[in-house]
Formats: C-alpha cells, sequence, structure tokens
C-alpha cells in the first residue's frame, strides 16, 4: 500500500488522498453491491486491484481508482470497444465509484517472461495482440485523440529552456515528428495505449490478453514505444536495449508500416516517455537510450 499511497498523492493531489481515506469503505460497499468474495490485492501501484470470486464462483478482477481524472473510464470504454478481442472482457463498470470488474486472465503469468531468451516470441505475441485489439474507432467512443498527448512536449519546452533534464534537441524533434505523424495518419482506431511486455498475460480463451489499457484513438504506430523500452523501463540494460532492432522489424511487419515510421513513431514515443518521467520524477532511463538509438535512423 505504500507505493499506492506515494502514487495516488503524487499523482491526483488532494484527489488521491480522499481516494485513498475512502478506499476502505468503497471496497466493502461495492464487494457488498457485487456479490464478490474479495481476497489477495496484486501488487498495487496507481489503482487498488484485488482477486475476486464472483456469486456464482466464477474468478474476476476488481480494480478501483479515483473517479475525477477519467483514466478508469477511458479503460472501461477501450475494454467494451475490444470486447474480449486481445484484451480481459469488462465484467461490470460502476463509474461514480470508479470501480471495473474484469475477467481474471488465467494462468496470467506475464509476457516478460519470454524476455531476453524468446524476445521474438514474445514481440510476436505483442502483434498478434496488436491485430486483434485494434478496431476503427466508433464515432461516439468518447476517448482521447492520440494528438493530444503532444501538448507533453510544448509544456516541457517551456518548462524547461535548457538542456536538462532531457536534451533540448531530442524533444525538439520528437514533437515535430509526433506532430508529423499524427498529421498525415488516416487511420483512427482504438488503442490500447501502453502495451507491453507487463500488460499481457497468459490467458485460456486467447493464448494472450492484454491488460490495463489507457485508451486513445489515433495511429497503430503509437503502439509501438512502449514495446521497446519495456520490461523494466527503468533500468539501463544494454541487453534489452540491443533487442530494439529486431522488435523494429517485427513491428513495422505485423503493423503494416515501413520501417523508417516504426522507427520514427519509436523514437518519438520514447522521448514522449521522458519527458512525462520528467514532470515527476527522474527522467533517462532505457526510453532515452532506445530514443538516441533510433535517432540516426530517422529520415
Amino acid at each position: 500500500m505504500d507505493e499506492l499511497a506515494r502514487n495516488a498523492a503524487n499523482t491526483w493531489g488532494a484527489v488521491g488522498r480522499r481516494w485513498l481515506d475512502d478506499l476502505p469503505r468503497l471496497v466493502k460497499e461495492v464487494a457488498r453491491d457485487w456479490s464478490l468474495d474479495v481476497g489477495e490485492t496484486f501488487d498495487l501501484s496507481f489503482h487498488w486491484v484485488a482477486a475476486v470470486r464472483r456469486e456464482d464462483g466464477t474468478a474476476a478482477v476488481l480494480k478501483l481508482g479515483p473517479t475525477e481524472p477519467g483514466h478508469l473510464a477511458h479503460e472501461a470504454a477501450a475494454l467494451d470497444v475490444f470486447d474480449g478481442r486481445g484484451a480481459v472482457r469488462l465484467l461490470a463498470c460502476d463509474a461514480e465509484r470508479g470501480a471495473l470488474l474484469l475477467e481474471r486472465a488465467e494462468p496470467g503469468t506475464m509476457l516478460r517472461g519470454l524476455v531476453p531468451d524468446r524476445d521474438g516470441d514474445a514481440t510476436g505475441a505483442l502483434v498478434e495482440v496488436m491485430g486483434r485489439l485494434h478496431r476503427p474507432a466508433p464515432p461516439d467512443c468518447g476517448l482521447p485523440a492520440v494528438e493530444a498527448e503532444g501538448a507533453a512536449f510544448a509544456e516541457h519546452l517551456d518548462r524547461f529552456p535548457g538542456d536538462g533534464p532531457l536534451p533540448r534537441h531530442l524533444v525538439e524533434r520528437a514533437a515535430r515528428l509526433f506532430g508529423e505523424l499524427c498529421a498525415d495518419s488516416a487511420e483512427r482506431f482504438v488503442l490500447h495505449g501502453d502495451l507491453h511486455h507487463d500488460n499481457v498475460l497468459r490467458g485460456g480463451r486467447e493464448p494472450w490478453l492484454a491488460i490495463d489499457p489507457h485508451g486513445v484513438v489515433g495511429d497503430r504506430g503509437y503502439e509501438i514505444g512502449p514495446v521497446l523500452y519495456n520490461p523494466d523501463p527503468g533500468v539501463r540494460d544494454e541487453r534489452l536495449r540491443d533487442l530494439v532492432p529486431a522488435r523494429i522489424e517485427r513491428l513495422a511487419d505485423g503493423l503494416g508500416m515501413p520501417v523508417d515510421r516504426a522507427v520514427a513513431w519509436g523514437f518519438a514515443s520514447c522521448v514522449l516517455s521522458e519527458v512525462w518521467e520528467a514532470q515527476g520524477g527522474e527522467p533517462g532511463g532505457r526510453a532515452l537510450d532506445v530514443a538516441r538509438l533510433l535517432l540516426p535512423g530517422l529520415s
């Protein structure tokens, strides 16, 4: 709970602290209303997540979070579009209380277990999951556009006029590329938005199932970045960095796009990840290493 309390307060401020104070009552009320037997909690980072049993004995997952930022509402909307194709099913949603009841992926082992020895298989699994997930965005889905994420570049450049905490030329280049990639894309797909090795689990009805979608609408290339700098993005591991070229080739082929476009999306997304990290943490992890690796390949 310590990490959850720290992250909730740092990310959502007073809203997060009020939610934490109310969490014990909320768990009891939602469990009562949905007739759930609550088991052990999973590793908690930004949301409260626990294994539960439904009244009919089936296994599920209960996820709770603050309602005001809208993260769980976006997750629910994305899962509703995915409808169990490549992702866990949404079984119930209470938007007013920030509660989701989700299918439990079983056996539920993470895709990261294939890295690095079977990294090609891991990347192939991610490509297959993308192919299952990505659907044309319905006009009323209400999810944010990928383009809106580009505002973080301008905010960073205004806040940090020099070369700290990130090299300014990299942020400027990534900002331009991000805008260009969004502008020349005719694709409007519902995307996971944070698809990587820790957010894909072994399933029963499908080999691999995605969890924890951010839920955004835009070009499929936006999914590339997290695949390149995960797992353990905070660890500057040369072995994992050296896997990037092969991952790029597999992703470009699987998404049906030129390699140079996949490189551009990967670079822009990696720098964007570091820009987000600079908002409240310490940037300079593997995403920055990957961005520097990809830089010479930009057209």
